[in-house]
């Protein structure tokens, strides 16, 4: 089998998000099952930091659901040369993209920064990039989801629930597609913002001020 890397930490993400047994955990990791037990149990690798197989590239999200199905089933590492390998070029995900156990609880406040930030975005684009479901997107745009008094709109990218670049694309897509609809309906997007300096200003009339008029008694 492909020697992984960081065995003990990826063993500790196994665990914590996924239904696997300690078996296909301990063969995948190439780990002694004893370990495994030991992890799970925090008598091994205390204060090992969970390490996600599927963003380093290591392992497919198909093959952990094959798994967790069929307890016999054997997990096959993705094999790469020097470096993780990402998702091939010009390959679309089918479906939205899968969050950790451990961040899920972030993605109402990204969705509470998407809705704000980015009204271009879709509900349905939103869904895919982060890996939520559109009634929960949906509570949130009408403020009666259950967390709502404790939501902060924060950054997907800086919570680790998407990366940069497919958050730039997206965004590009979704102003672009804007445009568009914009250019059929004959919305000139000028018309929308007005500059500030093409707003009138009003100017108070200058006053001559000689000696006399200092001294002289206001008549109000």
């Amino acid at each position: 089998m492909t020697q992984i890397l960081m065995p003990k930490a990826t063993a500790v993400w196994l665990i914590e998000n996924t239904a696997l047994t300690f078996k296909q955990i301990s063969e995948f990791c190439s780990l002694h099952i004893i370990e495994i037990e030991g992890i799970a149990d925090g008598d091994v690798a205390a204060g090992i930091r969970g390490a996600d197989p599927i963003s380093n590239g290591q392992l497919l999200r198909e093959e952990i659901e094959k798994g967790e199905k069929d307890s016999s089933y054997a997990l096959k590492a993705i094999v790469f040369d020097h470096a993780p390998v990402g998702p091939k070029k010009g390959k679309k995900r089918k479906g939205p993209r899968y969050t950790p156990l451990s961040r899920r609880q972030d993605r109402p406040d990204a969705i509470a920064w998407m809705v704000r930030n980015h009204p271009e975005i879709t509900d349905a684009q939103i869904s895919k990039l982060i890996g939520t479901t559109k009634p929960t997107i949906n509570a949130i745009r009408e403020r009666t989801h259950w967390k709502m008094s404790t939501i902060n709109p924060t950054d997907p990218v800086s919570l680790g629930l998407c990366s940069q670049i497919d958050l730039d694309a997206l965004v590009r897509k979704a102003a672009d597609k804007k445009a568009k609809s914009d250019a059929k309906l004959g919305i000139d997007p000028a018309d929308t913002i007005k500059p500030v300096e093409d707003e009138p200003v009003e100017y108070a009339p200058k006053t001559e001020h000689t000696l006399e008029s200092l001294f002289k008694p206001s008549t109000q």
